[in-house]
């Protein structure tokens, strides 16, 4: 591998140009992620941890490791580079649609099998899932007995350990009315002080799992509802397009799709119409 080496600084060693290149192309390979010129300094800085967790002296020695390792390292190197922005019903008139029609239409085409699943595909530390699992609860409580499950994934390994240990600090609740928060959680006490976890009947509604959308899916479907929101802006333009794809497979029809706040589908990608600000609707 033709990878120049860094040169160090008294502010510690510097990304060089080849390590950054490097790097981007193993992100993209492994992950889909495009990193742009003006992510060298967040990449510095976020690799910065596995260079001090793995007793690495520079950029350069990191990229020899991501070699030799034969891909050992890759899911260490994912976990660096993702970001996980998130939290307990973020982009509010998702879950608003979801209480108000989502549930009700799926509920009404799946009368006879009583049959409901959802699937948060890039679910960061839980929040996310949590939140449809809470409001999947209270309105499927109303109807009886449904067969409801979710699923969560994510690349990053330790986020999906979080979410399925279900455990926050109380601080993540900021804003959160006092009704979701005694329906959702479990304050913790002694060493758990100041932690809240979510109760067990929601843990239970949600699978977590570490998932590369990029690789093959196990799950067969269908799905009801999909949130993938802010993710695909790390793809580019065809990727993303490929994944939409995948999702309307994979959707019930007459299925929902959400997306992030910032990101849209091209019309004729998929069989996919706008209903609501962000969110698709499977048409046939």
């Amino acid at each position: 591998m033709a990878v120049q080496p860094s040169h160090a600084l008294p502010g510690g060693p510097v990304l060089g140009d080849a390590q950054f290149e490097f790097i981007c192309r193993e992100v993209e390979r492994n992950a889909g992620i495009v990193l742009g010129p003006n992510k060298r300094q967040l990449v510095q800085g976020r690799l910065a941890r596995r260079l001090r967790v793995l007793g690495l002296p520079d950029y350069q020695a990191y990229c020899n490791y991501m070699v030799d390792s034969g891909g050992q390292e890759r899911d260490g190197l994912i976990n660096a580079i993702t970001t996980n922005v998130t939290g307990f019903f973020r982009e509010q008139h998702h879950f608003d649609a979801l209480n108000d029609c989502m549930l009700a239409q799926a509920m009404q085409r799946n009368a006879a099998m009583r049959r409901l699943r959802l699937w948060s595909a890039g679910c960061s530390s839980g929040e996310e899932p949590y939140s449809m699992a809470m409001v999947s609860r209270r309105v499927v409580a109303r109807a009886g007995r449904w067969d409801l499950k979710i699923l969560a994934t994510d690349i990053d390994s330790e986020m999906v350990a979080t979410a399925e240990a279900g455990m926050y600090g109380i601080e993540r609740l900021e804003g959160m009315s006092e009704n979701w928060r005694q329906e959702g959680f479990r304050r913790g006490t002694a060493q758990y002080e100041g932690m809240v976890r979510v109760r067990p009947e929601l843990r239970a509604m949600v699978t977590a799992r570490v998932l590369n959308l990029l690789h093959d899916w196990p799950m067969r479907g269908p799905f009801d509802v999909i949130f993938c929101r802010n993710v695909m802006i790390y793809f580019d333009q065809v990727t993303r397009e490929r994944l939409v794809r995948r999702f309307a497979s994979i959707l019930a029809p007459r299925g929902y799709l959400c997306i992030g706040h910032s990101e849209s589908i091209l019309p004729g990608a998929a069989p996919l119409k706008l209903v609501g600000r962000t969110i698709y609707r499977r048409e046939h």
